[in-house]
C-alpha cells in the first residue's frame, strides 16, 4: 500500500511531498532529494500501525 506524506526539507526549509510504501515497514529510511533545493535529505520514516499515521523527519545527507 502507497500514500503520500509531507516532510519539510533539512536544508531549505521548505514543504515536499513524498510516497510513502507502507508495505515496507513501519520503520524506514531512505534518501531522497528536495523537490525545491534538490540537495539530498535523509528521511526516516515511522507509521503507526493502529492508525496508520505518518511521521516523516530529515536529516541532512552528507
Amino acid at each position: 500500500m502507497q500514500t503520500t506524506s509531507e516532510y519539510f526539507c533539512a536544508f531549505c526549509g521548505e514543504p515536499n511531498t513524498t510516497f510513502v510504501d507502507i508495505s515496507g515497514g513501519m520503520q524506514q529510511s531512505y534518501v531522497e532529494d528536495c523537490q525545491i533545493c534538490c540537495r539530498p535529505n535523509i528521511l526516516y520514516i515511522r507509521v503507526d500501525e493502529d492508525t496508520l499515521d505518518i511521521e516523516i523527519d530529515s536529516d541532512y545527507e552528507g
